[in-house]
């Protein structure tokens, strides 16, 4: 039963074991498909309504929590679900599980692009960039339409995406997370809503060297990218994972700036990925390990993939460890809450800016094309189709568009 304040108590008291936990998000792993704003709503469904771990304004506050924090919002949740049942161990099965499925798929469609496509294989690859297009759009369009309801958030959208305009690359992305934060805490906080945050036992000396070794990872990986290919991957995809909010797509300008940007693939090769990444279920960052195995220099194939994978990942469950004792307290003050309220107006400006260059640019090349990006996003925006049916329906017209042109 739910305490008057919101809080459940049994989510204080009800234990269970890793292996109850893996099999649950094995199966959510499995079945999760619509990236991280849907995962949240199995997620409800799964330990709200049918299991009672929690009430519904514990885990509304638990997800406010997800969201507030950078990293995979989702998986951030998952991993926090899995800790309040069975501690460290609930905690790593409920990731793993969640998480092996569609690492393990993306693997292997990362192995069939360094093995050489073969001209079918490029025009279902074709057929999967035009659906990425229409995925991104899509994001934009309803992240817009929640997270910039008003003008001060609009207005702080439309800057983020002047600012990457003009300084593109991750330094500019970081300074627009930066400037939205700043102005939602100067602007938003009238509007900042108040929750009910769930009890999860983390001892505060565990949190305190989680948020210690969070800085230490930011301050130290820079210092020794030199040393190898692998201290600079480490790098790029701790940063990617602790520098995007929300997770999901919002990690798409952040990785193709610390992959493509860098020379370790093309572009096509890293929108091929992110088209197949829509087919699984799953987290999205996944997609880290399709570009760790897919890079043009080692550590690359299954080394490269379990790097990345890690890498990505890790920032965001560091932090939430770090924040979640003191959760209680932190979640009174509203200026923090419209800190991050700007942050996620500004979110939207990076991936409308996003959406132009690199994806729209290198997915879209001629009036076919644009018919099948248009005819994808109205499948996923007016017609309510799934992910995975708008993917079969990329890779299908990919290949009929390359017939039609001669190249099959």
């Amino acid at each position: 039963m739910a305490e008057a304040d919101g809080t459940d108590t049994a989510a204080e008291t009800a234990r269970g074991s890793a292996g109850e936990v893996f099999a649950i998000f094995l199966r959510l792993g499995l079945t999760s498909f619509g990236g991280p704003i849907a995962h949240l709503g199995y997620f409800r469904t799964a330990f709200v309504k049918e299991r009672n771990w929690l009430s519904d304004a514990a885990y509304a506050d638990l997800v406010a929590l997800c969201q507030f924090l950078p990293g995979p919002a989702s998986s951030q949740a998952g991993f926090a679900l899995g800790w309040m049942r069975a501690g460290w161990r609930g905690a790593l099965a409920a990731w793993t599980a969640f998480t092996l499925p569609s690492a393990l798929i993306l693997l292997a469609v990362a192995l069939g692009v360094a093995a050489g496509p073969g001209p079918l294989g490029m025009a279902v690859i074709d057929g999967l960039k035009i659906v990425a297009v229409a995925i991104v759009a899509h994001a934009v369009w309803g992240m817009a339409r929640t997270l910039t309801p008003d003008a001060r958030r609009a207005a702080v959208g439309l800057g983020a995406l002047a600012l990457v305009t003009v300084w593109p690359g991750a330094g500019g992305q970081v300074a627009a997370i930066l400037c939205g934060a700043l102005l939602g805490w100067m602007l938003c906080t009238a509007d900042a809503p108040q929750g009910h945050a769930p009890r999860i036992a983390v001892p505060v000396p565990l949190a305190l060297g989680c948020g210690a070794l969070f800085l230490a990872l930011l301050a130290g990986l820079p210092l020794v990218t030199g040393l190898g290919q692998g201290w600079a991957m480490a790098d790029a995809y701790v940063r990617a994972g602790a520098l995007v909010f929300g997770g999901g797509h919002v990690v798409l300008p952040l990785l193709e700036a610390a992959t493509v940007g860098q020379g370790w693939m093309s572009a096509e090769t890293f929108l091929a990925g992110y088209g197949a990444a829509q087919a699984v279920p799953g987290p999205l960052f996944t997609f880290a390990a399709y570009l760790g195995a897919v890079g043009d220099v080692p550590p690359n194939g299954v080394a490269g993939a379990a790097l990345a994978l890690v890498a990505i990942f890790l920032p965001g469950m560091l932090i939430l460890l770090a924040l979640l004792p003191f959760w209680e307290g932190l979640r009174g003050r509203t200026g923090m809450r419209a800190a991050m309220m700007g942050t996620n107006a500004a979110v939207v400006g990076i991936l409308a800016a996003a959406l132009y260059d690199p994806v729209f640019t290198a997915g879209v090349q001629s009036r076919g094309d644009f018919l099948l990006a248009a005819t994808c996003f109205l499948m996923l925006a007016v017609w309510g189709q799934s992910s995975l049916r708008v993917v079969i329906v990329g890779a299908v017209g990919g290949v009929a568009l390359a017939a039609l042109g001669g190249q099959l």
